[in-house]
């Protein structure tokens, strides 16, 4: 199971179970099904990441705020928006009696095409899930993958307001060793080995 630990910049205002509710409900997935969009990012409920709800304690487990990270996307492929674009493209012609259409007008053909097929394109779900370690300043996201992980530290900070430093052997080092300056320095000036038979 790939998981990237980070720690946690910073405390939330007032009650913290309240707080993480608020953020979670403002920045819950929203649905993009029969929507002209590619993409939806948002948070969603561990136990039920396709009907989000944080009422109650539904996200605490124990000492943990646990929920997950959902990205829906829809990819149309290139050769149906051909395909629709050539339909559309004779069908404009046989209504104007035009034997071709300008550079705009084609542009503006290919971006209706694109709307209508996104609308009526189901979206892909992905969902990632992470515990969060309120009082240890520690959350563990079940992913490694580089675009959920940027993805993951954008909303976190967009819903509490704090942010996530991703904990590799630097970091580690450098904030829970208890580094003097001048250890510091040193550890800044190294760099990494290349290891071969």
């Amino acid at each position: 199971m790939a998981i990237t630990r980070y720690r946690v910049e910073g405390k939330l205002a007032g009650a913290a179970t309240e707080a993480v509710r608020r953020g979670l409900q403002k920045n819950a997935i929203a649905e993009i099904d029969n929507e002209a969009e590619e993409t939806a990012t948002g948070w969603t409920s561990f136990e039920s990441p396709f009907f989000p709800s944080f009422e109650g304690s539904s996200f605490l487990f124990g000492p943990l705020y646990v929920f997950s990270m959902r990205v829906d996307r829809k990819s149309v492929s290139a050769k149906l928006i051909r395909k629709h674009l050539g339909i559309a493209v004779a069908d404009r012609l046989a209504k104007t009696k035009k034997q071709f259409l300008s550079k705009d007008e084609k542009t503006a053909l290919k971006e209706n095409v694109l709307k209508d097929l996104l609308v009526r394109m189901p979206s892909t779900p992905s969902v990632y899930d992470l515990a969060w370690d309120y009082e240890h300043a520690s959350v563990f996201f079940f992913s490694t993958l580089r675009a959920a992980n940027e993805k993951l530290e954008g909303l976190f900070k967009r819903s509490f307001n704090l942010g996530l430093i991703r904990i590799f052997p630097f970091t580690a080092a450098d904030s829970l060793a208890g580094l003097s300056d001048s250890e510091r320095d040193v550890l800044i000036g190294l760099s990494s080995t290349q290891f071969s038979s």
